[in-house]
């Protein structure tokens, strides 16, 4: 059978479409890995942490409580891909971009997809995380795909997946242990 050439239209629909899912970063979850036995699982160690990229943000730590605050009130919001208020709902980076709208008042710019985050913000061994840093995940095969608050207790907050909500997980659950990529800070030592 002859292979019919798409046209030019088709070829900038299917472009957009698979751009659109490379970029998607959390709008979906991919369906977790079966692991032997129960709930919880040991983190996966990250590798060698990536440096900041660019200048890394130094927001005022007296602002860490705040971002958690603001964090746990934003969950059962809507999931919302793009979405980046809570009228509107939110994903991964939209939720933490609102978060620290609301507490860094004057902040110029701040970073909005999860790899900007990464890019403006330094890596914190996991024995010095403190509430208000960020924690990543490979969720999608690429690095920085997502990202949450935490919030302390091995638990962190964000925004999961399509049809789902702003919520509350475990830095050891089965899913989010074997993807974890580590901590980063976004406020100033």
């Amino acid at each position: 059978m002859p292979m019919v050439p798409l046209a030019r239209s088709s070829r900038r629909a299917a472009l957009a479409l698979l751009s659109a899912g490379l970029l998607a970063g959390c709008a979906s979850r991919p369906a977790p890995r079966a692991t032997a036995g129960g709930g919880a699982v040991a983190r996966r160690a990250p590798a060698d942490p990536v440096p900041a990229t660019q200048t890394p943000l130094a927001l005022d730590p007296a602002e860490r409580e705040g971002a958690v605050a603001q964090a746990l009130l934003l969950i059962n919001t809507p999931y919302t891909y793009g979405g980046n208020t809570p009228q509107g709902g939110f994903d991964c980076s939209g939720l933490i971009h609102y978060v620290f709208r609301q507490v860094g008042g004057a902040v110029p710019r701040l970073p909005r997809s999860t790899a900007q985050w990464a890019a403006a913000t330094v890596p914190v061994d996991d024995a010095l995380m403190q509430r208000g840093d960020l924690v990543f995940f490979n969720t999608t095969g690429a690095p920085f795909s997502h990202m949450g608050l935490y919030v302390g207790g091995e638990q962190f907050v964000h925004a999961p997946s399509s049809g789902g909500t702003v919520r509350k997980d475990s830095l050891s659950s089965r899913y989010f242990a074997t993807r974890y990529l580590g901590a980063r800070r976004v406020f100033a030592a």
